[in-house]
């Protein structure tokens, strides 16, 4: 068994693990967002550095606002800059819509389907984890919503559970923002999703939209929203004068354990690191028995 497969504590590898990615907001022509922030270059990055951590996904999901106009050329340069990380990784990438998005484009350039106004959804079997993909848009406005015909299709869905559970993938979070602004351009009427969700195998749900990382729960699912990798919200700021930065980007990694999903912040910075730890020190620690482990690593000097 390779080192890193060698359980050192009670928990044995997640089942799955996905790349959570949002709001990348590209632009035709890689056009500078407010006259201020290189977008595709903060893409590029990010991908770099998910690719970086070496995990192979068994999905990356982006949870909306994929591009910021809605064009067609900024989705096909979206789609040249991913397709080939994910043909590395072997991961398929679901693309949820966002209220910077345009239905017809998203699926005509990114899915390939009929450029129309329907909802954009899907599901997908990730060896027994069910990853639904729902779109929360409102053609013409920015705040969200899921009408009542794509509620009855989830309904539907989640009729049958799957072997290891269902993740939903959404643009506006269900839960509460520390920045004012991001209230009005809520999803409404979260009660009824609430409903159709409730005694399900649903786990986990994943968002965007506030282009900060929060967590929360809803109808008593934990909720986890990924930051923008175009601009983040600099929270240090008094909330009503939270604007945006171009720091501070992330992703996050989504690792599906039996009893458990974690959801870890990772950073898209360049900074000092130590070198102690590495594939050599865990390959030492999984010769040892556990009770060598602790006594190599856990003991305090005397």
């Amino acid at each position: 068994m390779p080192a890193a497969s060698v359980p050192f504590g009670q928990y044995p590898p997640a089942r799955r693990t996905l790349l959570h990615i949002s709001d990348t907001h590209l632009l035709a022509g890689n056009r500078a967002l407010g006259g201020r922030f290189d977008t595709g270059a903060n893409l590029t990055r990010t991908l770099e550095a998910a690719e970086a951590t070496g995990i192979r996904p068994d999905a990356i999901v982006f949870t909306g606002d994929l591009t910021d106009l809605g064009e067609p050329e900024a989705y096909a340069a979206l789609r040249e800059a991913v397709e080939p990380v994910a043909a590395r990784l072997g991961a398929p990438v679901v693309w949820v819509a966002g209220n910077h998005d345009e239905r017809p484009a998203l699926r005509r350039t990114l899915l390939d389907l009929e450029p129309t106004e329907e909802p954009v959804t899907g599901v997908w079997d990730l060896g027994g984890l069910r990853l639904v993909a729902l779109d929360s848009t409102v053609p013409g406005w920015h705040h969200g919503d899921l009408d009542t015909a794509q509620l009855a299709w989830l309904r539907e869905v989640l009729s049958t559970p799957a072997p290891l559970g269902t993740i939903l993938a959404l643009h506006h979070p269900p839960l509460p923002s520390h920045v004012p602004l991001f209230d009005i351009l809520e999803l409404r009427d979260q009660g009824r999703l609430a409903e159709v969700i409730a005694g399900t195998d649903v786990r986990a749900i994943l968002a965007g939209h506030l282009h900060y990382s929060t967590s929360g729960t809803f109808a008593g699912i934990p909720v986890s929203v990924a930051a923008a990798t175009c601009y983040t919200m600099n929270l240090a700021r008094p909330a009503v004068d939270v604007n945006g930065m171009d720091a501070g980007q992330s992703f996050h990694l989504v690792h599906v354990y039996d009893d458990t999903i974690t959801h870890a912040v990772v950073p898209v910075v360049d900074a000092p690191t130590g070198d102690y730890f590495s594939a050599e020190w865990v390959e030492r620690m999984s010769q040892l028995t556990p009770e060598e482990r602790l006594e190599a690593f856990s003991r305090k000097p005397r």
